[in-house]
């Protein structure tokens, strides 16, 4: 059998390159292509959407969506159609109100315990979380939407200290066990409110069906992608990520490249070209942090280091390569955009990088500056 082709009882033979591993997890994140038709829609496809920086998580779901600004994702998340809590890793993600009750039930335990030992040393223990949890119940009653410094000062009053990562760890297990969640925001603070009163009707799941649903939305909306990249970005064991995956059914097909096994969707369609397009990818994207195996390959180095060390953070990506690295200061009136490359572009690449940085200003409905550094 030919290199990059693999035979499965029932499934089409497959035959990929890395190149076009990387093309269609483009297409398939709609960075390429076909965009969806709001930020809602991203996150439900994408099951979850990493978004500790929550500007720069702001902007992986407007590079997505048709039109998207960012003011019309933040009104998304103030209005409680995407919520954000600490699911899947000890981070937070954006989620789908429907789907965060069987997330949280699925991969909340592998959290906590990646916990325990910091809840140790910070004398959390189940007696004291249930007490602050009490507190927060009764303070964000009816809609009563808290900001974390306000949940510490609901705390002090009720006995508790709680400052700095204490705090943060305490409100962390208060999402974990499924009490709170994302309020809109107040200024730049975030607040917190009550996951019953923000998604009452989210749905319940039995852990093998919630195991099975999320290996096949997370193959459909990330492939190709490997076992290991399902068990890093789920949170799950390696062996529940392969009953995850032997559960999702014949709606998974494979390819091996280099001897690495990748899964996708059945039916996947081809993928858009990414020649000629250019895409400014914020630090800690779907389309960066998932995958352990394949990244992408840089254009030819035409300067001895970058500018700063994070070029795989923020990567300029430009026809399928990395170029160099970005990063956007934001004032009242514009947007100072810094880039260091460290690749030579010809006049095609600059352009499609004109076209990403037009586009990431259309976003942020703000004239941007472009200081090459």
């Amino acid at each position: 059998m030919p290199p990059g082709t693999v035979a499965a009882p029932g499934r089409t033979l497959r035959r990929m390159d890395a190149a076009e591993i990387l093309a269609r997890r483009l297409t398939r994140q709609r960075l390429a292509g076909e965009p969806f038709a709001a930020p809602e829609e991203a996150v439900r496809f994408l099951v979850a959407v990493q978004s500790q920086d929550h500007p720069g998580a702001r902007w992986s779901l407007g590079q997505r969506v048709a039109g998207a600004t960012d003011a019309a994702v933040a009104a998304a998340c103030d209005a409680g159609s995407i919520l954000r809590t600490h699911v899947l890793r000890p981070t937070w993600h954006f989620v789908d109100p429907d789907d965060i009750r069987w997330l949280l039930a699925l991969t909340a335990p592998r959290v906590r315990a990646l916990n325990a030992g910091m809840e140790r040393k910070l004398e959390i223990d189940d007696d004291l979380a249930a007490r602050s949890q009490a507190l927060f119940a009764a303070a964000l009653r009816d809609g009563a939407f808290r900001t974390r410094t306000e949940l510490a000062t609901i705390l002090a009053e009720g006995g508790i200290a709680a400052a700095g990562q204490r705090l943060a760890y305490v409100v962390m297990r208060a999402e974990l066990d499924g009490l709170i969640c994302s309020g809109p925001a107040r200024g730049k603070s975030q607040t917190y409110a009550l996951l019953e009163e923000r998604a009452p009707r989210a749905r319940v799941l039995p852990r093998e069906e919630a195991l099975a649903e999320l290996a096949r939305r997370f193959f459909d909306g990330h492939g190709p992608v490997t076992i290991r990249d399902f068990a890093t970005w789920s949170g799950l064991t390696v062996a529940d990520a392969e009953r995850g995956l032997a559960m999702a059914g014949d709606g998974i097909e494979r390819a091996v490249v280099d001897r690495q096994t990748y899964r996708f969707a059945a039916g996947m369609a081809p993928p858009a070209a990414t020649v000629g397009a250019a895409y400014l990818i914020p630090e800690y994207d779907e389309v960066l942090l998932t995958y352990k195996s394949l990244t992408f390959p840089d254009l030819p180095w035409t300067r001895d280091a970058a500018t700063w060390p994070d070029t795989y953070y923020r990567p300029v990506v430009i026809d399928g390569h990395r170029a160099g690295t970005w990063r956007r200061t934001v004032g009242k009136e514009r947007v100072t955009m810094e880039a260091a490359l460290f690749a030579t572009l010809d006049p095609g690449q600059m352009r499609a990088l004109d076209a990403a940085v037009e586009r990431y200003g259309a976003f942020m409905e703000k004239p941007v500056d472009v200081v090459l550094v």
